[in-house]
C-alpha cells in the first residue's frame, strides 16, 4: 500500500500540537521535570520532522 507523502505530512503536523500539550500539562503539574520533558519534547519534534511522521 502506498501513502501519498501529503498524508504522512499532515499526520505529523498535527501531532506536534497534542505532544506540546502534554509536555504544557506535565509540566505544570510537576516543575521538577522541566528539563526531562523538555528534552524528550525535542527530541520527539526532531524526530517528526526528519522522519516525516
Amino acid at each position: 500500500m502506498v501513502v501519498p507523502l501529503s498524508t504522512v505530512i499532515v499526520a505529523g503536523a498535527s501531532l506536534s500540537p497534542f505532544i506540546s500539550l502534554i509536555a504544557g500539562i506535565l509540566i505544570l503539574i510537576v516543575p521538577r521535570l522541566l528539563n526531562f520533558i523538555v528534552a524528550i519534547y525535542l527530541i520527539i519534534i526532531g524526530l517528526v520532522g526528519v522522519f516525516h511522521l
